[in-house]
């Protein structure tokens, strides 16, 4: 199942709510109205870097767009397999490709503060990306393949079992390396 469908309408639903008008959100993000209006209808499919700035802004958690469900209060399990639920996002590709499939291990723990996913990378022959950034931290660790990652100025390239810890305020951009497929972990803290 593709869950990347519901979330535009969790964004509508909890800024309507709030009685938050899309110009508002727009002020209070950075992103103009049209792009908030295209995610919304699930037009357009955002990278994480709008969908923090959106959850900044309406006061949530970057999970409560993705995948929270209710009253799980205790630890969670994820056992092999149970991940297989993807959400995909462009990680903003200026043809809104869909090459990086989610898959959440944290589903049903509701008020976390990581958000820790596998992450499978499609191949992308194009070089060209656009770096983004948020507030918050990402860790990630290569399990397959090789993974090239623009960092500010610097660009690295991390093989299976390399890892990465950096704040995620610095412009950055995560892809399979020359047109590879990988696959890594990533876990993502963004403040509340």
């Amino acid at each position: 199942m593709d869950c990347t469908k519901i979330i535009g309408e969790k964004i509508k639903a909890l800024r309507t709510a709030q009685e938050i008008t899309l110009e508002e959100l727009a002020e209070r993000t950075g992103l103009s109205k049209e792009q908030i209006e295209s995610i919304e209808q699930n037009i357009n499919i955002p990278s994480l870097a709008p969908l923090v700035k959106i959850a900044r802004a309406l006061g949530v958690r970057l999970g409560t767009f993705l995948d929270d469900q209710p009253n799980e209060n205790g630890p969670v399990v994820c056992r092999c397999g149970e991940a297989d639920d993807t959400i995909s996002f462009s990680n903003n590709s200026p043809d809104a490709r869909q090459n990086l499939h989610y898959h959440s291990l944290s589903r049903s723990k509701t008020d976390r503060h990581m958000e820790p996913f596998v992450i499978d990378i499609d191949p992308n022959p194009e070089n060209g990306f656009t770096l983004s950034a948020h507030e918050g931290e990402e860790f990630i660790m290569v399990l397959e393949g090789v993974l090239e990652i623009n960092y500010g100025k610097s660009v690295y390239v991390l093989e299976k079992g390399d890892t990465i810890y950096y704040d995620s305020i610095v412009p950055h951009h995560v892809h399979a390396f020359k047109g590879q497929s990988a696959r890594i972990l990533a876990v993502i803290y963004t403040p509340i």
